[in-house]
């Protein structure tokens, strides 16, 4: 079961700026749940790196965007949110789901035509496969919009998934 919930539907060698976006679209996806520490905002920032930002407002041309984010911050998070006008969701709790199937409710659409893209299998991937979404595992960004070099966490989390038999791609 752990290996299962461990294993993202992509893993992505990229930022979520750098994702191509036509790759998701080809997908049966039809809106995005967007983790944000990491994801979006490099470590200890509050601005938007500019790919990060031009990819969004890309992508919300296309389908709805939610920001999901454990972080406690609502003026953090909020500032993000305000910057395209996106709903957002703070102190999700991942991978725990309560959080994350009132977001689904109001997107109404079936938990399969719903992404989710985040730096962490441990949260963001085990929270979005808790409740069938589509997972995306990208590289966590640094405030130049470049995958960070020097990332710890999620390179034993990738260790540690694979040690406990999950196969990653």
């Amino acid at each position: 079961m752990l290996r299962q919930l461990l294993r993202p539907n992509w893993l992505r060698e990229c930022t979520l700026a750098e994702l191509p976006l036509q790759e998701l679209l080809d997908q049966p996806i039809r809106a995005l749940v967007l983790d944000v520490d990491r994801t979006l905002l490099p470590r200890r920032q509050a601005e938007l790196p500019d790919s990060a930002l031009r990819w969004l407002r890309l992508a919300r041309q296309h389908m709805p965007i939610h920001l999901f984010s454990n972080n406690p911050s609502r003026k953090r998070i909020g500032a993000v949110a305000a910057q395209l006008d996106l709903p957002y969701t703070i102190s999700a709790g991942k991978p725990r789901r309560s959080a994350l199937r009132k977001v689904l409710a109001e997107l109404q659409l079936p938990h399969q035509e719903v992404a989710l893209i985040g730096d962490r299998l441990f949260t963001d991937v085990i929270a979005g496969n808790r409740l069938g979404l589509f997972t995306v595992l990208v590289k966590p960004i640094d405030p130049l919009g470049q995958p960070c070099q020097r990332d710890r966490l999620q390179k034993l989390e990738l260790r540690l998934a694979r040690w406990v038999g999950t196969t990653l791609g």
